[in-house]
């Protein structure tokens, strides 16, 4: 145990963890690197040039003429994954802390320290991308000391492109890092951190051992579920998964016990002996709490059931996705899925697509309100469709965040608006160093949801970073504003919006509806209302044929008589026409500026 040390790469977007890692694996001897960002196997990782999943890898450094088993997860840095790190961390004891030299410590970079210290992980500060022309590294130390309080020679210069101190980044990781606590010859107690499904092999669970040691064939139990099966193979996390016969405490490793159902594993369970149980489970990571909700229909009706399954198996590799089953008027069957932010959705429909051939419909994300009736009861509605009557409701609650926005002082202006604008309100201001601000607004989560990330990023030529944490509920104006297609409302197209934006925002679904619908036989009508008000109106013109056309000369009552007959096909047409929502009706929707 004393010759292993488990660690992750913590960092904003984009300051070069995964090739920081690549270097790790490359100077160990670990892999051949042959591609840039070799953990990131996933083909929307390598096409979005993001980490959407952290990757375990197990590696071999000689120091001092002895051998050390280095144990690296890599982690995403976009905070719609913050719920992959925080699993990482359970599984560590030692984080590297990556900056970037020409951007400095940013927003994100922030989330995750306190997260690391909150978990009394080991920091190692490394300044990234020192070999760049427009580096800052002695600014980017101040910052890192201001922020850490360590001292200047703790923190590593290094470049994950030309390799510079990656020698010096492992003998840190050895000095520095704690080996693993725990005793081998205990009850066997091992945290799941993570899991994947493979279709011939089963749920593959990933590990931690924090006491005892496990040997291949034993028979394991999962304490959250109290089901038991027997290790068939298990072993270490390499490039591939590479079997052994045990692993020891404060190892990481995998399990393949044929486990079938998705529901059987869980994250954060805990794996003990059948024989020798251990006396209580290890105190899991804190339950995910999803921030936006989304319906996602199958465009098939049948295909209902292949959508649990498929959600099912991506649930296992992404544990921070929540769903539960839902019918709309308009859609049918599908489910509410609740995700960490618009990205995690957008990724989600992109997997389920890639992975599972599954088409769907989603339908206007939104955030989960506290409904409170007359009576003093609360109801908590994550659908429009599911509100009350308006006469039996007292208040609603909306959900608040607490956001904080690192920037630099030449764009606090148009930021500023851009937050007044979503009635936010200035908590603090403050001066970070030189020429950066941090910025904390309270702001309602509703209001960020749908482009707040996309046009705080465009307003500040992409240089603010942007976090944020939830701060309970407060009370809130907030009115249900239909969509009217004919007079028919569609439910997946209804909102929850403020009063003040209300009209508003009416006005611009009623004119993007109006380009997107195509046109019928007969005149659609699209309307916006709140209640039996209608605030909004538009109409798309129904396609005409010149059926006088062959009537020219003649008496005027032939054509009286032919038009006569038009009208009525027409009512009979209104009567039992429908209006069919194409699906990128529902997206535009999202994109409404």
């Amino acid at each position: 145990m004393q010759h292993i040390r488990n660690f992750c790469i913590i960092a904003h977007i984009d300051h070069g963890k995964s090739t920081l890692a690549d270097r790790l694996l490359e100077t160990t001897h670990t892999i051949q690197v042959t591609e840039g960002q070799m953990l990131d196997d996933m083909d929307l990782e390598r096409e979005r040039g993001i980490t959407i999943k952290s990757h375990a890898i197990q590696m071999a450094y000689e120091m001092n003429g002895e051998l050390y088993t280095l144990n690296l997860i890599d982690t995403p840095g976009h905070v719609d994954f913050s719920y992959e790190v925080s699993r990482s961390i359970a599984a560590c004891e030692g984080a590297l802390l990556v900056v970037d030299a020409t951007q400095g410590v940013q927003a994100q970079t922030i989330s995750n320290l306190y997260m690391a210290i909150d978990h009394d992980l080991e920091i190692i500060p490394v300044i990234n991308k020192c070999d760049m022309p427009n580096a800052m590294p002695e600014e980017v130390e101040d910052e890192i000391v201001d922020l850490l309080g360590c001292k200047r020679e703790e923190i590593i210069r290094a470049s994950g492109k030309t390799g510079q101190g990656v020698d010096e980044i492992l003998r840190a990781v050895v000095e520095r890092i704690p080996a693993p606590e725990g005793n081998e010859n205990a009850p066997l107690q091992a945290l799941i951190f993570d899991s994947v499904f493979n279709s011939f092999r089963g749920i593959i669970a990933y590990f931690k051992i924090i006491n005892g040691t496990l040997r291949k064939g034993e028979e394991v139990f999962f304490i959250n579920t109290g089901k038991s099966y027997k290790a068939d193979e298990i072993g270490v996390l390499k490039m591939d998964m590479v079997p052994c016969d045990e692993l020891r405490c404060g190892n990481v490793g995998y399990i393949v016990s044929g486990i079938k159902n998705a529901t059987e594993v869980k994250v954060g369970d805990t794996i003990t002996h059948v024989a020798r149980p251990c006396d209580h489970a290890i105190a899991g990571f804190e339950e995910v709490k999803p921030m936006v909700f989304a319906g996602v229909y199958p465009i098939e009706t049948e295909d209902f059931e292949n959508l649990r399954a498929s959600l099912e198996k991506l649930q296992l590799n992404d544990a921070s996705l929540t769903f539960q089953p839902e019918s709309s008027v308009a859609l049918g069957f599908g489910f509410r899925c609740g995700f960490l932010g618009l990205l995690h959705m957008e990724i989600v429909q992109e997997r389920l697509d890639r992975e599972f051939d599954m088409d769907v419909i989603t339908t206007v994300p939104n955030v989960s309100y506290l409904v409170y009736d007359k009576h003093g009861e609360v109801k908590e509605v994550h659908n429009p469709a599911g509100m009350p009557e308006a006469t039996l409701i007292d208040h609603i609650e909306e959900p608040y965040i607490k956001a904080t926005i690192i920037t630099l002082s030449t764009f606090i202006g148009p930021i500023m608006s851009l937050c007044l604008g979503k009635r936010g309100e200035l908590l603090k201001q403050e001066y970070i160093s030189g020429n950066r601000v941090e910025l904390q607004y309270a702001m309602p989560l509703g209001e960020i949801v749908i482009d707040f990330y996309d046009k705080l990023k465009s307003i500040s030529k992409g240089y603010a970073s942007f976090d944020y944490h939830q701060d309970g509920f407060r009370p809130s104006k907030l009115v249900k504003l239909d969509i009217l297609l004919n007079g028919e409302p569609v439910d997946a197209l209804s909102t929850l919006t403020h009063v003040d934006n209300s009209v508003d925002f009416g006005r611009r679904m009623c004119e993007k509806l109006k380009d997107l619908l195509p046109r019928q036989q007969f005149d659609i009508a699209i309307q916006a209302a709140i209640g039996a008000k209608i605030i909004a109106r538009e109409t798309v013109k129904q396609v005409r044929k010149d059926v006088l056309a062959k009537c020219y000369g003649g008496d005027v009552s032939r054509k009286r008589k032919l038009l006569e007959k038009q009208k009525k096909g027409k009512k009979r047409m209104k009567q039992i026409g429908n209006v069919q929502v194409p699906q990128k009706a529902f997206l535009a929707v999202l994109k409404l500026d």
